[in-house]
C-alpha cells in the first residue's frame, strides 16, 4: 500500500539536492524522520529515504497506515489534552511539519494554544521554521531528545513555555530510537522533574509482537537511527510518577477512537499512553 501523496514529482537522482535541503543533510544515509515523512504522504524525503521506507514495507506492507493511525492518534489526544485545560505543548521528535500537527490540533479548541517543536533532523527543523515562521506562538527548536536540558532551558523551549504551569509533553515514534544503553527512562524522569503538577506525557512506542517487526527492527541497525523495540512491561516504566489515563496503555488505534466502537482495521505494532503527572 503506497502513501496517499503522489511521489512522481520528487527527483529519484539521490544526487540531485532540493533547495530545501540544507548542505550539512547526508543524501545518502536514510533518516528517520524523512521516512516517516514518505509514508504520511509528504515530499520532503530523499530518494535513499524512499528506498529504504520500500524495503520496510516488504516486511510491513500496512507501514503508511501505521504512520497515518499515529497521526490519528497524535490529534485524538492532543484534543483531550486541550480539554483538560492544557494550553501548551512541547513535542519533541515531531518530525517534519504535515497536515494535522499539534498545533492545528490543539488550536481547534484552545485558540492561542503554544507549541515547541523538537526534533534533531536539520530537513525537518528547516522545514518546521519555513512554515511557521510567521506564527508567534509556535517555536522550532534543533535538538536531541538524549539531551532535553539543551533545550528545554530558558534559551529553549523557555521562550515560550511557562513551565511553572503545566505542559504536555509529547513522545511520539521517538523513544525506540534511544537505546538501552542510553537510558531512555532516565532521560524521561528528567523531562518529568521539569514539570508542574498537572502536566501530561503522551508517549507512542514500537514494540515488535511478530516476525516481521524483527525483521524492520534489523532493517534499521543499518542506519544512523537504530530501533529498540521495547516490550510492553519496559514500555509502562516510561510513565514512572504518571498516572495513567484511560483505556491506559493500548495500541495508537485502540486508544480513544472517534466515534467510540470505531472497529479497528489494524493492530499497530505497538504501544500508545497518555499519562498525567
Amino acid at each position: 500500500m503506497q502513501p496517499e501523496n503522489t511521489h512522481a514529482r520528487q527527483p529519484e537522482n539521490a544526487d540531485i539536492r532540493p533547495e530545501w535541503a540544507p548542505l550539512t543533510v547526508d543524501l545518502d544515509r536514510p533518516s528517520a524522520a524523512r521516512v516517516w515523512d514518505y509514508f504520511l504522504g509528504g515530499s520532503h524525503n530523499f530518494q535513499v529515504d524512499r528506498a529504504f521506507a520500500r524495503e520496510i514495507m516488504t516486511q510491513m506492507p500496512n507501514a503508511p497506515v501505521v504512520a497515518r493511525e499515529n497521526r490519528a492518534f497524535l490529534r485524538r489526544a492532543v484534543r483531550y489534552l486541550t480539554e483538560q485545560g492544557i494550553t501548551q505543548f512541547v513535542d519533541i521528535g515531531s518530525g517534519i511539519p504535515t497536515v494535522g500537527n499539534v498545533h492545528e490540533a490543539a488550536r481547534a479548541i484552545r485558540p492561542g494554544a503554544r507549541v515547541v517543536y523538537v526534533d534533531n533532523d536539520p530537513v525537518a527543523v528547516t522545514h518546521g521554521r519555513a512554515l511557521l515562521h510567521d506564527d508567534p506562538d509556535t517555536l522550532v527548536l534543533e535538538g536531541d531528545l538524549r539531551t532535553p536540558a539543551e533545550f528545554l532551558g530558558p534559551d529553549g523551549a523557555g521562550q515560550l513555555i511557562d513551565f511553572t504551569r503545566p505542559v504536555a509533553v509529547l513522545l511520539l515514534a521517538v523513544l525506540h530510537f534511544v537505546p538501552d544503553a542510553d537510558d531512555p527512562w532516565a532521560i524521561v524522569a528528567g523531562i518529568r522533574d521539569r514539570l508542574a503538577p498537572g502536566s501530561y506525557l503522551v508517549i507512542v512506542h514500537a514494540s515488535a509482537e511478530a516476525e516481521a517487526h524483527h525483521a524492520v527492527e534489523d532493517m534499521y541497525r543499518r542506519t544512523p537511527s537504530p530501533v529498540a523495540m521495547r516490550p510492553r512491561e519496559d514500555i509502562f516504566r516510561l510513565f514512572d510518577g504518571f498516572e495513567l489515563v484511560e483505556p491506559g496503555l493500548i495500541g495508537p488505534s485502540e486508544w480513544r477512537p472517534e466515534p467510540p466502537g470505531t472497529p479497528l482495521h489494524l493492530r499497530s505494532p505497538g504501544y500508545a499512553g497518555v499519562g498525567r503527572l
